[in-house]
């Protein structure tokens, strides 16, 4: 099985968002950012290289929120989501046609990978105490 980061990124009551590019497994949706564990390597060390590479931002991780558990293609993938906080840089992005900043009420308004979907429902119920889920 293969491990997977995505980091909850807020600022200014504000939720980072990107969206994955054209090409790759589950194009076009949106996501929170990360990326692949690699050997040697724990969660939240990937976590920071992966937001590094693919934002150029320096991240703090918080604290682990929640795992969801999906199939891409024929690779059983857990996905490990962490609260983090933003240190510094300037967004730039590589691995994603677009992202936006929006209001945790905003999160139904967008198509997001199915393995979010998990995430964002428990942060609407259990963080923003909001009760509309996907």
């Amino acid at each position: 099985m293969q491990i997977v980061t995505a980091g909850i990124l807020e600022k200014n009551g504000k939720i980072f968002i990107a969206k994955r590019k054209k090409g790759k497994c589950l194009k076009d949706k949106w996501e929170f950012p990360g990326g692949k564990l690699e050997n040697g390597e724990t969660p939240e060390e990937c976590l920071k290289r992966e937001l590094f590479e693919e934002l150029n931002i320096q991240i703090k991780v918080e604290k682990y929120f929640c795992s969801s558990f999906f199939k891409c293609g024929e690779v059983e993938i857990e996905l490990q989501a962490y609260l983090v906080s933003y240190l510094s840089g300037e967004i730039k992005i590589v691995d994603h046609d677009d992202f936006k900043w929006i209001k945790p009420s905003e999160m139904l308004d967008f198509e997001f990978v199915e393995p979010d979907i998990v995430i964002v429902n428990k942060l609407l119920q259990e963080k923003y105490n909001i009760q509309k889920t996907y």
